[in-house]
């Protein structure tokens, strides 16, 4: 098991922590502005690697259908858990709303596919796009509606959907794929190349914004909810995750992949949620730093279990 945990440590996360460890080493010394980095990943990047994955994966409906309830069914379960932590320690509706960020949304997108690119390779990419699909349309509707209830809108929460351009790219893999019509090879040849620059663009702006992350002091009643959300994410969320996928009858690479996903550490963009929605986000931003250090060892130990 020691073996299989340093092999898969050394296989996996060591070749993800070069451009995170060279993105933080240019955020810190460089002053690196994320912002242009981050327009090129939503708008052209992440598009590519959606079309890319979708038009040629080997998913069935099946696997559809089961990514979908299992991302529902586990989004509301987290939910629900933290709700009921909340009322338990009586926390105050700032920081009640911060755990329910760090409960509900892991960082999927630009640490958990290249992750599971390296673990389970093209087939683990290909289980994971439409979970990944679906974590965008979430956490710009529920995520949304987590961290600012009162000032949620239906209309607002549709329109920032289909602001994004991977929703289109998905779209558009689905339509091919269900004429039987392939995108000519030149063009398919410079998507795919642009998709290869996913993992390494993404995961350095990932290592810019954990350095650039602030991680204040806090006061001691927000001590008590800080160890609660790392409990729950690094602990709960991947027990709970594992008895969905059970209940669900999910196997195979689509079990490994979708309980990786399910229990990486704080999704970043919750950060940008607290702060604009006022929910707690020193709270927030302390859970993403920790969590994704801790991370770097327990996801060798989760992958090495399920046999990555």
């Amino acid at each position: 098991m020691i073996q299989t945990v340093l092999s898969t440590l050394v296989e996996v996360i060591v070749p993800l922590s070069i451009p995170v460890a060279a993105g933080a080493l240019l955020g810190r010394y460089k002053n690196l502005d994320t912002k242009p980095l981050l327009t090129l990943y939503l708008y052209f990047l992440s598009p590519a690697i959606i079309l890319d994955t979708l038009a040629t994966a080997e998913i069935s409906f099946d696997d559809v259908y089961k990514t979908l309830a299992f991302s529902l069914l586990n989004l509301f379960l987290l939910w629900g858990l933290a709700t009921l932590i909340g009322k338990i320690l009586k926390l105050a509706p700032p920081e009640a709303a911060g755990l329910t960020l760090i409960s509900t949304f892991t960082n999927s997108v630009n640490y958990g596919l290249p992750l599971v690119l390296l673990a389970f390779g093209q087939l683990g990419l290909d289980k994971a796009s439409v979970y990944v699909i679906a974590q965008m349309v979430i956490v710009n509707t529920i995520g949304v509606y987590f961290a600012a209830r009162s000032q949620f809108s239906v209309r607002s929460a549709v329109k920032s959907v289909f602001s994004l351009p991977a929703i289109y790219a998905a779209i558009l893999a689905l339509l091919l794929r269900a004429l039987g019509l392939h995108m000519p090879h030149e063009l398919a040849s410079g998507v795919s190349m642009a998709a290869g620059a996913y993992s390494p663009v993404v995961l350095a702006i990932l290592g810019a914004q954990m350095v650039k992350v602030q991680v204040a002091h806090t006061e001691r009643n927000v001590q008590l909810a800080f160890w609660t959300g790392l409990t729950v994410r690094l602990l709960l969320a991947p027990l709970l995750a594992a008895l969905v996928l059970l209940a669900l009858n999910i196997t195979g690479t689509l079990f490994s992949v979708l309980l990786i996903l399910a229990s990486m550490p704080v999704a970043v963009n919750s950060v940008v949620l607290a702060e604009r929605f006022g929910s707690s986000p020193s709270l927030v931003s302390r859970c993403i730093v920790w969590t994704t250090l801790a991370s770097f060892l327990a996801l060798p130990v989760l992958i090495a279990v399920v046999g990555g």
